[in-house]
């Protein structure tokens, strides 16, 4: 836009007031012991999912949901309360890293860069954040808690019978072995399979393996000895703590869904291997237990056959001579394989081991097979196969000609339902569960298992133990040591902490699952007994806690005060309103949960919960419809649209073009018809001089004007309800509608122009702070009340009455608003097109519905 077109002088103001924000602290948020601070006003926390300060900068689908924060903070300090709406930074993790092995540049350098690029961005757009409780990830005081927190975890267990978090120092005082206590650590370490990337030198979370491998990285299976946090103790706390919470069900049912929760019994079944085929007395001494679990144990006398993960570890020691060598091909292939793949609905494969499974409940040989299907993540790394009552068993049955036993009909009559048949029903073909519905069936199954010592009843978690190692080397170091000569750990004294990463040049992967820091040869020289830790944390560390430590971010003698705590955090939940992306549902909403309930436990923190409502914000895709991407050139970059338009066009445009939960294509033409709007705003109280200087219109004078007011008050009724539901479109349109009632008038009462100017500030801080100076007024808007509605003028004079006769409507009536029944049926009968249709009848009965019509019954 040429420097003619501007219809107003956006360019020169927008970083006049951004100047006098910072320079003023405008938007600074006393706490509890600072200055200013007034513990009487009620508080509300505020927050942004901070964002990951990458080195393309902020996008225009970015500042979305920072708009709808920065309207409600802006808003709520209006209304009276000590608002805390903070910013910070997510600056660890693998693609900061990568980025810097690409370029040869140390990550903390280009970390550095990119956080002052996105700051300045955000700065740019007028956001109210309190810039002097700024958070980053990787800075050492920040570090130094984050370790501290993973310690909590290493000295913690999970005590079953009060379901809680409590210091292992309990066990030690009960007279626990160091081994056994290492057993139950909430911080632990497990050599298991995990999603190793080659390509990245690191291993990945079951949650990250998929985005990794759409950017090519290569992901497969592998053995390694990790740190863990034992997450799955936590699962129906995560799920029964979710139900309270002012979620999107959306989200509860991906959190759900992906803790899965499930009831049943385990199973216990003998396997025999495939050198040994008889069941006999000799082939029990050679014969192993396998336990399944199972959601439906009334099915038992339909399992036709077993199957094995394929890295079960004993597949290898079941498995026939015949079969080694397509088992071993079969294994290996599956190596390569993310549990996602794996669990996609596609057709099965497998391979038969020549082990046979002896069936408990009847004693019947089946075989034992090993499929990917089958993961060693989930349950216990086994199934027993019942084809005819599941769908993926079926299918592999019926591929590889595997028997289907129907063990539940429809109902006592109709035995053959089409297979397979997944719902509830009545027993058959099964013993002493013949006859016997789904429900009692189950009940009767377990008792039997139970008593015969052959399983028992079990709830059990899709949920897996939390992947918390990395092979990299921009991370959290662990405050953890290892003991040359007895191979245990301990933990780093607290007095050390931070403990920082060493300066190293060569900081790219090893492809050792020690990680890079290994070469740090002096640095992992911790003493003459003790040797570092190699491996890092994931970047979910430090956004696991980051909205607590907004809250006393200078403190060096604790992570958070109990002062801190106590104010800012609820009783039941600690931030108010949290807003962010879908993306993190079982990710990092998932691992705070985790966190704070364990800071909670041991007694750090009040609250259960860490976000009390969260909102997802819509993606904003690009104007061909499609998701932004560099690759297909349709990203928009703020920073044009600010310098074509202003800030606060961006701003009000990003919460007009619908709700915000809603997935919206972006529009340059809607981006000039808000501009549009702004500069009808701008020329309503302030013109251009012969001189070119901008000065008061003089349309904005002292009086009064009953139906401005009226329009005015009816603005800030709609614009307050919108607010507060979060229908910012709504908003704007009934500033819009404001906004010609006024142009169209002749002048505007001084007094309601600027109780409209205070609607729109939140939106548009920069204009309506313009405006309110030129027409000489000292107080920033910011720093005033929000208007108070005037509801005597929202009381409508007259009313419009629908006129019925026989029930169809024939007239309209304009009524005085109070109006009596009497007067009601006088009105409507006086109506000239309603008396031609009672010409001549007689009137059998009149109704009235006050405020709404009249009907007249005539014949």
């Amino acid at each position: 836009m040429s420097e003619k077109r501007k219809p107003y002088p956006f360019d020169e103001f927008e970083p006049k007031w951004q100047s006098h924000w910072g320079k003023n602290k405008t938007y600074r948020t006393p706490g509890p012991g600072e200055e200013g601070f007034d513990p009487s006003k009620a508080k509300y926390y505020i927050l942004d999912m901070f964002p990951y300060p990458s080195g393309a900068g902020l996008h225009v689908g970015h500042p979305e949901g920072y708009t709808a924060t920065d309207i409600v903070g802006r808003y709520k300090r209006m209304k009276g309360f000590n608002v805390l709406h903070p910013m910070g930074w997510d600056a660890f993790g693998l693609p900061a890293e990568q980025y810097a092995i690409k370029t040869g540049q140390h990550p903390r350098v280009t970390t550095e860069a990119n956080i002052a690029n996105f700051r300045r961005q955000l700065q740019a757009l007028g956001f109210g954040y309190d810039w002097d409780r700024e958070v980053n990830t990787t800075d050492p005081g920040y570090v130094r808690w984050t370790q501290w927190i993973f310690l909590q975890l290493y000295h913690s267990y999970f005590c079953d019978e009060e379901q809680k978090a409590k210091p292992v120092s309990e066990l030690e005082a009960k007279g626990w072995t160091q081994e056994q206590i290492d057993e139950v650590r909430l911080a632990f370490i497990h050599e298991a399979p995990v999603n190793w990337s080659p390509s990245m030198g690191t291993v990945l979370a079951n949650e990250e393996v998929e985005e990794w491998k759409a950017k090519g990285e290569t992901v497969e299976r592998r053995p390694l000895r990790q740190w863990m946090l034992r997450i799955t103790k936590y699962a129906q706390r995560l799920i029964d703590e979710l139900e309270p919470l002012d979620w999107p069900e959306s989200i509860k049912a991906l959190q759900r869904n992906w803790i899965g929760r499930s009831e049943g019994a385990e199973v216990v079944f003998e396997v025999l291997p495939g050198t040994q085929t008889d069941h006999s007395e000799e082939a029990g001494d050679a014969s192993f237990e396998v336990t399944v679990f199972t959601t439906r144990p009334d099915t038992l006398f339909g399992a036709t056959y077993m199957v094995l993960a394929p890295e079960h570890p004993l597949v290898a020691e079941v498995t026939s001579p015949e079969q080694k060598e397509a088992v071993a091909a079969y294994v290996a292939a599956c190596a390569s394989k993310s549990d996602m793949e794996r669990g996609l609905d596609k057709e099965k494969t497998g391979v038969a081991t020549g082990a046979f499974a002896i069936n408990p409940v009847n004693g019947e040989k089946i075989p034992v097979w090993i499929a990917d299907y089958v993961m060693m993540g989930y349950g216990s790394g086994a199934i027993m196969a019942v084809p005819a009552h599941d769908e993926r068993d079926f299918e592999f049955a019926k591929k590889f000609d595997l028997p289907i036993i129907q063990v539940v009909s429809e109902g006592s009559e109709d035995l053959s339902p089409s297979l397979p048949y997944t719902n509830q029903g009545t027993a058959i073909n099964s013993g002493f569960l013949d006859g016997l519905k789904t429900s009692d069936a189950k009940k009767t199954m377990i008792a039997w298992l139970e008593e015969k010592g052959k399983g028992t009843r079990k709830v059990q978690y899709k949920l897996r133990d939390w992947l918390f190692s990395r092979q990299r080397y921009w991370g959290e170091p662990f405050p953890l040591l290892w003991d040359k000569e007895t191979g245990r750990h301990v933990a780093l004294p607290e007095s050390e902490l931070p403990l920082l990463q060493p300066e190293m040049e060569d900081f790219k992967p090893t492809g050792d699952p020690r990680g890079p820091l290994l070469n740090a040869t002096d640095w992992i020289d911790y003493s003459p007994k003790y040797t570092r830790e190699t491996n890092t944390m994931p970047q979910w560390a430090g956004s696991c806690w980051y909205y607590l430590r907004y809250c006393d971010p200078g403190n060096t003698e604790f992570f958070l005060s109990k002062e801190a705590e106590d104010y800012w955090g609820g009783d039941e939940a600690f931030v108010d309103l949290y807003v962010g992306g879908t993306e993190h549902a079982v990710l990092h909403l998932l691992y705070a949960r985790f966190w704070h309930k364990v800071l909670h436990d041991l007694g750090y923190l009040k609250s259960k919960e860490p976000f009390k409502k969260l909102v997802n914000q819509g993606l904003i895709l690009g104007e061909d419809g499609q998701k932004m991407s560099k690759s297909l050139g349709n990203v928009v970059n703020p920073d044009d649209v600010v310098e074509n338009y202003g800030a606060d066009s961006l701003r009000l445009y990003e919460m007009f073009m619908g709700p915000l939960e809603q997935v919206k294509p972006w529009s340059m033409s809607g981006v000039e018809g808000v501009h549009r709007f702004l500069a009808k705003v701008w020329r309503v109280a302030v013109r251009e001089d012969g001189e070119g200087v901008w000065v008061p219109s003089g349309k904005i004078a002292e009086g009064e004007d009953r139906e401005l007011a009226k329009t005015t008050h009816q603005t800030v009724k709609k614009v307050q309800e919108a607010i507060e539901s979060l229908r910012f479109n709504t908003a704007i349109s009934s500033m819009m509608e404001c906004t010609n009632a006024y142009t169209a008038a002749q002048e505007v009462p001084r007094g309601l122009f600027l109780i409209f100017l205070k609607l729109l500030n939140p939106f548009a801080p920069h204009l309506t702070e313009e405006i309110n100076a030129l027409l000489g007024e000292s107080e920033l808007l910011s720093e005033q009340s929000w208007p108070e509605v005037d509801e005597s003028l929202l009381v409508e004079a007259e009313i419009q009455l629908i006129v019925q006769v026989n029930g169809k409507l024939r007239a309209r009536i304009m009524v005085p608003a109070d109006v009596s029944k009497e007067d009601a049926e006088k009105a409507a009968l006086a109506e000239g097109h309603v008396q031609s249709f009672i010409e001549g009848k007689t009137l059998r009965k009149i109704i009235v519905v006050p405020g709404k019509l009249v009907n007249i019954v005539a014949s």
